[in-house]
């Protein structure tokens, strides 16, 4: 099983319209040098709409670089995807995807410190960006969603730099498995999946809020 990963760049992003006009920060762009990663992220980087990303469970998105060859090959004509970033991640890195990383995972970057919280939920915003009404529909036909990270420890860390497992709560639930129970029809849970699932400390509260509605109906 994998356990670590390259850091092929860093990327953060300034708030700027889309085609449409909206406002978001998705637009990220590789930083040179030593990044500070704080509680809230990495220095530099914003999130335009603070009701759906940011804070300390959406402190930092990794997107594996592992995709890009997949994304290039289908929808050759997105410009974004011809380098680091397109995702709206801060972290992007060769060696992890969403089968490898587990909730609750804790992984040391540089000498920060970070924590698998919860998978990436594609929006529309990802659409606009993208310039292609079809990507949330594809992204959770193959769960290629990317994830985030809380931060449990302030520190920094450069592009080059190795993205290590160093803690493992449970096996039970990987990105994946989570992304698709939550988001994919064609994925129907087991009996005491739901309440396995909503019981993992390391959840974070938007995606317990959508385990705990299921649960209800």
């Amino acid at each position: 099983m994998t356990r670590s990963a390259k850091v092929i760049a860093l990327c953060v992003g300034r708030p700027a319209p889309l085609p449409g006009g909206k406002i978001s920060s998705i637009d990220k762009h590789a930083v040179e040098g030593v990044v500070r990663i704080g509680r809230l992220g990495l220095d530099a980087d914003t999130q335009s709409d603070r009701e759906h990303h940011g804070g300390k469970h959406m402190a930092v998105h990794q997107y594996p670089a592992d995709h890009y060859r997949h994304w290039c090959e289908n929808i050759p004509e997105v410009e974004p995807l011809a380098r680091p970033g397109a995702f709206g991640e801060n972290i992007h890195a060769t060696g992890l995807t969403e089968t490898d990383v587990f909730i609750g995972d804790r992984l040391r970057l540089g000498t920060a410190l970070l924590e698998v919280s919860m998978g990436r939920q594609p929006c529309s915003t990802l659409e606009q960006h993208f310039q292609r009404k079809d990507m949330v529909r594809r992204i959770i036909a193959n769960h290629r969603c990317g994830w985030y990270y809380r931060v449990l420890e302030e520190g920094s860390a450069q592009a080059g730099d190795t993205l290590d497992l160093v803690e493992r709560a449970q096996l039970r639930w990987n990105i994946d498995r989570v992304f698709a129970l939550l988001f994919d029809p064609a994925s129907e849970p087991r009996p005491g999946d739901l309440q396995d699932l909503v019981s993992l400390p390391a959840l974070a509260p938007a995606w317990k809020a959508k385990v705990t509605a299921k649960l209800r109906n």
